[in-house]
């Protein structure tokens, strides 16, 4: 038997992206955010409150980055997805974390996390909800520690956790479980 719950926005798992961003005065702004994520084979899209002081940065330096946080950095992301950067001017800051400048896009490559897109700002789209914000990848920077024998991003490494709103925590992902493709191929039979 199942359990009505009504409409809630109950999918799991939820990923939990970092948003870099540059205020006003050049300060580093990062926030956490997990409704979003890949739209199109360079493309994301982050839904978001326009409310956010990430969507005026995003806004006016025309770029952002998107980065995969790695448990070891859990609580600095959790901090930096709770604290408001309209009213904690200094919360990057408080975490600790490094940041230095993307060489393509006018956004913050923060040290800590292990993998980074580097967004153009394509379109912002009002809707219902709040704003989609599209951004277009223009490249993505993976550390070395993180890449596997041949040179390719290992999603194991990455050590990444997601988001459960149902219950409010965090969860660690990473084992691989099967063959993108292939694991289902029995059924083409």
């Amino acid at each position: 038997m199942k359990k009505d719950f009504g409409a809630k926005p109950y999918l799991f798992p939820m990923p939990t992206y970092m948003i870099g961003t540059y205020n006003e005065d050049g300060s580093v702004d990062v926030m956490m955010m997990a409704w979003g994520g890949i739209c199109d084979s360079d493309t994301v899209a982050l839904n978001l409150e326009a409310s956010h002081k990430t969507v005026a940065n995003i806004k006016a330096r025309g770029a952002f980055t998107l980065a995969v946080p790695g448990i070891d950095t859990l609580s600095e992301s959790d901090f930096l997805g709770t604290a408001s950067a309209n009213k904690v001017k200094d919360k990057f800051k408080r975490t600790g974390l490094h940041a230095v400048k993307s060489t393509r896009v006018d956004a913050p490559v923060i040290e800590e996390y292990p993998l980074t897109l580097e967004c153009r700002l394509e379109r912002v789209e009002e809707e219902p909800y709040g704003l989609r914000i599209l951004g277009r990848i223009v490249n993505v920077l993976a550390d070395e520690s993180v890449l596997d024998g041949e040179g390719k991003i290992d999603a194991e490494k990455l050590n990444a956790f997601v988001f459960d709103q149902m219950r409010n925590g965090y969860y660690a992902i990473g084992k691989k479980v099967g063959d993108a493709w292939k694991s289902g191929e029995k059924f083409l039979k």
